[in-house]
């Protein structure tokens, strides 16, 4: 089966032709990139956001309705809890704490004694509910009763560059935010109370070293606040939604795509996430990863492929579907849900 969905291709991918075609890369680089575990379960709950975010792949927005039923969230926890392989919970959105189901989620999944990662904005801790306007002070206490990790966007150790991606304000509420956070006990070396930061590129650039950046960051927010945290993961913007359209309206799509192919990396491939992982949609259909839910490209030979027909061993029999996107994922030195890959 060829990994390439060529209709959809040509809508979400750019330009069709061999540069562009990743599965070639894979090919005559005599690359498999076939499931390696399933040890990780990503649920995107909700498409609703405080924030509206200029490289936000899923395009999520305080306008956003779109969100998953208790029907589902139970069917993905019956999943979670059927098999000891599948270690790891990672909830994700828009903003995930802004599901009314959320606290529920987290408290059945550590029941199970699941590892819960949440990825969390920090300024939703802040801002008022869009739509209740409820307050959500309570989060990093609640975090810390959970021993959730948290992963926490962080564009820059600079006001300038992150509220030029995130938004007038974010970075000044985020820095308050990993203040309560570093006051529960997150970011002092606690196995148990991991806080994990994400950096994105602020425009069409590959990001820097993860371990030069890490440093940087620590010795900025330090210094100049007093925050610590555990880890840094750098991820690359992926050339869909949000961030395509920007490049499109500024001529750079193109130049951005070449930018990622000159930069593949045969190693970076072994670690991409969509060989350790399934994504699931708010709706409840399943995907190699959250880039392919975001483009709906489903796994299987049937688009309604959903949670409720969840089989661990078939799916570690899958296709990873795979698409010009995917040169995001294995440029320079890796990029996937855990930061760098190589």
């Amino acid at each position: 089966m060829d990994n390439i969905i060529s209709k959809k291709q040509s809508v979400n991918g750019g330009l069709v032709n061999n540069k562009y075609n990743f599965n070639l890369h894979l090919k005559e680089n005599k690359i498999d990139i076939n499931p390696l575990s399933l040890e990780t379960l990503q649920v995107n709950i909700t498409k609703l956001c405080n924030q509206a975010c200029l490289h936000c792949h899923v395009d999520s927005s305080p306008l956003r309705t779109e969100h998953m039923s208790k029907e589902t969230i139970d069917q993905c926890l019956k999943v979670l809890g059927s098999d000891d392989r599948i270690k790891n919970l990672d909830i994700t959105g828009g903003a995930p704490e802004l599901h009314k189901d959320f606290k529920y989620l987290v408290n059945e999944a550590r029941k199970m004694n699941k590892h819960v990662m949440v990825r969390h904005n920090l300024t939703v801790t802040l801002d008022p509910h869009p739509n209740t306007g409820k307050s959500n002070l309570e989060l990093p206490k609640f975090f810390a009763d959970n021993q959730v990790e948290l992963v926490s966007s962080m564009p820059y150790y600079q006001e300038y560059f992150t509220d030029k991606q995130r938004g007038k304000g974010v970075f000044n509420k985020s820095i308050e935010s990993l203040k309560m956070l570093n006051k529960v006990g997150y970011g002092k070396g606690n196995p148990n109370l991991i806080l994990d930061l994400v950096y994105n590129p602020v425009g069409a650039f590959l990001p820097a070293s993860q371990c030069e950046l890490k440093s940087k960051f620590e010795k900025e927010l330090a210094d100049n606040f007093n925050i610590t945290f555990d880890n840094l993961f750098v991820i690359t913007n992926m050339p869909i939604h949000r961030f395509k359209k920007d490049l499109e309206r500024r001529n750079g799509y193109e130049e951005y795509m070449n930018k990622l192919i000159n930069a593949f990396n045969p190693v970076a491939v072994q670690g991409i996430m969509c060989r350790s992982m399934i994504s699931i949609s708010y709706d409840g259909k399943i995907y190699d990863c959250d880039f392919n839910q975001m483009l709906d490209f489903p796994i299987g030979k049937e688009d309604e492929k959903t949670i409720f027909d969840f089989d661990y061993n078939s799916l570690l029999k899958r296709n990873i579907i795979v698409g010009s996107h995917c040169f995001g994922c294995t440029a320079g030195a890796g990029s996937s849900c855990g930061g760098e890959t190589v």
